[in-house]
């Protein structure tokens, strides 16, 4: 996996070095099942059942450089699957920061929880339902993720941002929206066509 890393380091997909420690410090190993290990290294989505998958490596951290999480901050990610990007999370906002999971398929959030119990995170809650309305107890929240493509971006996302908060989230168009909150409803967009995705299930 290293040598992955590295090479997603060398072709400008991982930068920032606290998303570059997260992906040498969480192993990708740990979020997939048995009959998959050593597969991990592939640079590709894996299937995790139910449909689901857990994202390719180049994806994520495309995703998560334009996300920006950073020490502190309270994230939303929805679609939480394995449990990889919400570990992943977990050790970027350390224990000063919060990140909430949903997951709506039963199975999945219990896989995703027993994997993230792996790390000994104190920072991490994780809730069984659609994602699709985010989380608005816990809102307002500095960045969301979202790891199934929507039709359109849903309001109740964009609106449970921060001012300057960032949105990432794929669309059934094959692309990922950068959704920056300018003001309290003000929203610039930016479309990185180029990325497929499963669906988010819309209870």
């Amino acid at each position: 996996m290293q040598n992955l890393i590295n090479q997603l380091i060398s072709q400008g997909y991982l930068k920032s070095p606290e998303i570059i420690e997260a992906f040498r410090t969480v192993k990708r190993k740990d979020f997939i099942s048995q009959e998959l290990q050593g597969q991990e290294t592939l640079n590709s989505p894996l299937p995790i059942g139910h449909g689901q998958t857990i994202s390719q490596p180049l994806t994520v951290a495309f995703m998560f450089e334009n996300l920006q999480p950073r020490k502190g901050q309270k994230i939303l990610d929805v679609g939480s699957g394995s449990g990889w990007t919400t570990a992943m999370l977990a050790n970027i906002v350390g224990k000063s920061g919060k990140v909430y999971a949903i997951e709506r398929i039963k199975e999945l959030n219990e896989f995703g929880q027993n994997n993230v119990a792996k790390y000994k995170f104190n920072n991490v809650e994780f809730y069984n339902f659609d994602g699709y309305q985010g989380l608005k107890k816990y809102a307002p929240f500095d960045r969301i993720i979202v790891s199934a493509a929507v039709k359109e971006v849903p309001n109740a996302l964009k609106e449970q941002l921060v001012v300057n908060g960032r949105l990432v989230i794929p669309t059934a168009n094959q692309d990922i929206r950068l959704v920056v909150k300018t003001d309290k409803n003000k929203y610039d967009e930016e479309i990185f066509p180029g990325f497929v995705f499963v669906p988010l299930i819309k209870d």
